[in-house]
């Protein structure tokens, strides 16, 4: 009884295992010889396709799945699988709505710490995440790491088929599709109005109310109509202020699709729309279309 009471308070009161090089200790000899490759930079995990190192063995496993694209964590809820149990949690929080983390200046909640941190940076104009080449700063390290690519040339999403190279999974997934043929699909019916083809009859339907005029879908609340349920479903969220798409990184909802899309390019400092005269790139299309008048108006004064 006695020995066993040693045992108790050797694991709850005393850690036996000290780091010689910062003190802190440990009940277990592994997790201090973990903790050591912090400080040595020892990295004895690699990656045998890219050749990366990790501190960890589990940190190894779950750089593989983005090699192999295996998701073993999946929702109950939706289905969606991740190939990391935390992103499975983190991901968990939207159906549940759990957002225990409050920024006390302006009160807006967050399922997760990292995240309130990173939204406190929106306040404090904090940027700690520099770029060592060109010193671009960014609020968040994931970033920055997107963000480096451009001076180092890395596109880690290769396409199977053609083997072209992408900085960002989405611009891949995008790529992708001229491949499956998602966007070259026969146009076979016409408008008698103006002649354009589109891919549907659904389609010319929609079109054609461009000629007509007709909105045949009208909101219940303030009898405002649209030529499109989408247009209408997404009106309806200004008087329910329903905001189903929500930033993996931030947290921060939005009404509509796409500018969440745009929101997450403030977070990787993609900018897709580059201009063909001066190469300056852009988050939005119609901020690249604006930027072209610059060049409209220097050739116009230079005739």
């Amino acid at each position: 009884m006695a020995k066993l009471n040693d045992n108790i308070e050797t694991r709850i009161g005393k850690k036996t295992f000290a780091c010689e090089i910062c003190s802190r200790s440990f009940l277990q000899e592994g997790n201090l010889n973990r903790h050591i490759r912090t400080h040595t930079g020892e990295k004895p995990y690699s990656c045998e396709v890219c050749a990366m190192s990790f501190i960890q063995k589990s940190h190894l496993q779950r750089h593989v799945r983005r090699h192999t694209g295996e998701k073993p964590f999946s929702c109950e809820t939706c289905d969606r699988s991740f190939s990391d149990r935390w992103i499975l949690t983190r991901h968990t929080m939207i159906h549940t709505g759990k957002k225990p983390y409050f920024c006390e200046t302006c009160g807006m909640s967050f399922s997760e710490k990292g995240s309130l941190n990173a939204h406190i940076r929106i306040h404090t104009g904090e940027r700690p995440y520099s770029c060592e080449v060109c010193g671009s700063a960014f609020t968040q390290r994931s970033a920055l790491v997107t963000h480096r690519r451009i001076h180092s040339g890395e596109k880690p999403y290769a396409c199977e088929i053609c083997s072209k190279s992408f900085t960002e999974k989405g611009n891949l997934n995008q790529h992708i599709k001229t491949h499956t043929g998602e966007k070259k699909r026969e146009k076979r019916y016409s408008c008698e109005i103006c002649g354009t083809s589109v891919t549907t009859q659904t389609n010319l339907i929609r079109h054609v109310r461009l000629h007509t005029g007709e909105k045949p879908f009208a909101c219940e609340i303030c009898n405002k109509s649209f030529p499109e349920k989408t247009n209408l479903n997404k009106h309806i969220r200004i008087h329910t202020g329903e905001k189903p798409y929500s930033c993996e990184t931030c947290c921060k909802s939005f009404s509509n699709k796409s500018n969440l899309i745009h929101h997450k390019r403030t977070h990787t400092g993609e900018r897709p729309y580059s201009c063909d005269v001066c190469g300056k790139s852009f988050l939005r299309k119609s901020k690249l279309a604006k930027h072209g008048q610059v060049h409209t108006v220097d050739v116009q004064h230079s005739d």
